[in-house]
């Protein structure tokens, strides 16, 4: 199955390049591209490997939320060159995020996504 043929929520790119970090290794894994409340896909200078679960640690931008940082699980899915050949593109999917985690993503792309 192609992958955009699978997804059944629409990708939305946001405004800001927020960071993402493995909370558990407290380092940066990249920056996000777009997301939804099922998934996100990130660019990197790193290749992400695919098949490993994240406990992930977003930034999220100052002003706009009481807390600065959301916190979810994911699993990288796939990982690709970006068209900048410097860079990578890892798609995750974040299947078992909690109510309010899917709240503050949903006013993340209502107040900070492009207007597609």
């Amino acid at each position: 199955m192609v992958e955009d043929e699978a997804r059944s929520l629409k990708r939305r790119h946001l405004v800001y390049y927020l960071e993402v970090y493995d909370d558990e290794a407290n380092e940066l894994l990249g920056h996000l591209v777009d997301i939804t409340t099922s998934g996100l896909k990130l660019v990197s200078k790193q290749r992400i490997p695919a098949g490993r679960i994240y406990r992930l640690r977003m930034m999220l931008p100052e002003g706009y939320f009481a807390q600065k940082d959301l916190y979810f699980e994911a699993k990288s899915m796939w990982s690709s060159n970006d068209i900048n050949p410097d860079f990578y593109d890892t798609g995750f999917s974040a299947a078992t995020v909690d109510h309010d985690t899917k709240e503050i993503i949903h006013s993340l792309v209502r107040r900070l996504s492009f207007n597609d």
